[in-house]
């Protein structure tokens, strides 16, 4: 090969080169600011932070006082709006009973799906199944399975929900 000919084919090798970069560097800009993908970071985010915050909602160990305050606060954190507003409300009276009854209730969300996300806005619908297993003071434990609709919303603390609805059997709230 003459010095000619290896130096158009350095040169062919290096454009090559540089062209599959900028090809490279052009698909990792694309891949970042695609807005699908934002799109599911936030709806993978509020669905995850909405199964947390129903599993917190329907569980509480009561008992005792300490344990019961320590469920109400948790309750506390998981909720924002008028949901936080009323669980605030009656926390006291809530507590009262709680202890009282003595019951243990476990939640764990067995299927969940968020059927509304707004990024704009910061709100976000989601439906649940939960199993819940109450162990009564007396008696024997049992599992219920319930269904709920929940209202997001995004806080400075992440995804909390501001509603939630027992879905009946029918499907009607």
């Amino acid at each position: 090969m003459t010095p000619r000919r290896r130096y158009a084919a350095g040169w062919a090798a290096l454009l090559v080169a540089a062209l599959l970069c900028s090809l490279g560097a052009w698909s990792y800009h694309q891949a970042r600011e695609d807005r699908s993908l934002s799109y599911a970071k936030a709806r993978d985010a509020a669905l995850a932070e909405g199964r947390r915050h129903l599993t917190t909602l329907n569980t509480l160990d009561g008992t005792d006082g300490t344990r019961v305050d320590a469920g109400l606060r948790g309750w506390l954190d998981a909720s924002t709006g008028a949901l936080h507003d009323e669980l605030k409300r009656t926390a006291k009276a809530d507590a009262r009973t709680l202890t009282t009854a003595g019951d243990t209730a476990r939640g764990k969300v067995t299927a969940a799906a968020l059927t509304a996300l707004d990024e704009r806005t910061g709100t976000a619908e989601l439906i649940a199944t939960v199993d819940v297993e109450v162990t009564p003071r007396t008696g024997a434990a049992g599992t219920q399975r319930k269904r709920f609709g929940a209202a997001l919303a995004r806080t400075g603390d992440g995804w909390k929900v501001k509603a939630l609805t027992a879905i009946g059997p029918g499907g009607g709230r």
